[in-house]
């Protein structure tokens, strides 16, 4: 269901459903918000990998579970609210870089999951789609917020209103994914890259993911106030003094601050 592993201060969270297209029941749902909150609190973890196993990275809400859902009158049942909301806010907010190796198709909320990630990395066999019209539903999972922020106002409209689903090389035309790899090389690139991430100065990480969530509704006297107060807390660092004093001696820095 879920698979938690974590190597090289990288916590790698797998959907693991592949007969299902890692498709979310509440089940999923539940277990993939436990181990974000795992990971979000392990000290011992500094960056995020989020993947999916088998053909698809994950293919959404599972809509066996839906349709008994509306068959007893529940609808969506607030998993909107306990569920999907919590998940996307707690990867849009950790204080830790989280990349998205987007192995394969990702519809609906399962794309929505990858564009809250920071980062991702996609097969060349990955398909995006925004398949919530489709089904008579609106965007979800944040889609509406983070997706306009990716690719811009125009793109968002036309994925979200027409569906049509996109491959990973208009993805990265669109710049909506950092990168497009062969797909037997996508978990091992997107690990190398959160390996990276994970030896990297974390709290100016975190301080990045801050700053930038704030500049996107904020007015820029409001935004360049709130990157002072964010460049104050990092310059008082033993991250950034050990850094500044290793560029000076012509040395690499070793980030450790947590």
């Amino acid at each position: 269901m879920i698979r938690y592993d974590v190597a090289d201060a990288v916590a790698t969270i797998t959907l693991d459903r592949p007969d299902a297209m890692n498709s979310l029941t509440v089940e999923v749902k539940l277990a993939l918000l436990y181990a974000l909150r795992r990971a979000a609190g392990d000290r011992a973890v500094r960056a995020v990998l989020l993947t999916g196993s088998g053909r698809a990275f994950c293919a959404g809400q599972d809509l066996r579970e839906h349709a008994g859902n509306l068959e007893e009158g529940r609808g969506l049942a607030n998993t909107l609210r306990e569920h999907y909301n919590p998940i996307v806010e707690l990867i849009t907010t950790m204080a830790k870089p989280v990349v998205a190796a987007v192995n394969g198709v990702a519809v609906g909320a399962g794309a929505s999951l990858a564009f809250a990630c920071d980062l991702r990395v996609a097969s060349d066999r990955a398909k995006f789609a925004m398949a919530f019209a489709g089904i008579g539903l609106a965007p979800d999972s944040g889609a509406s917020w983070t997706l306009q922020r990716l690719v811009g106002r125009g793109r968002a409209a036309e994925m979200m209103l027409l569906g049509e689903p996109l491959d990973a090389a208009r993805a990265l035309e669109l710049g909506l994914v950092t990168r497009v790899v062969p797909a037997d090389d996508v978990l091992k690139t997107a690990n190398e890259l959160a390996v990276r991430l994970a030896s990297g100065p974390t709290l100016a990480y975190a301080a990045t993911k801050r700053a930038l969530a704030y500049a996107a509704t904020h007015a820029l006297p409001d935004t360049l106030a709130m990157e002072a107060d964010i460049q104050d807390m990092c310059v008082a660092t033993v991250d950034h003094g050990n850094a500044t004093r290793a560029f000076l001696a012509k040395e690499v820095p070793t980030f450790n601050a947590e």
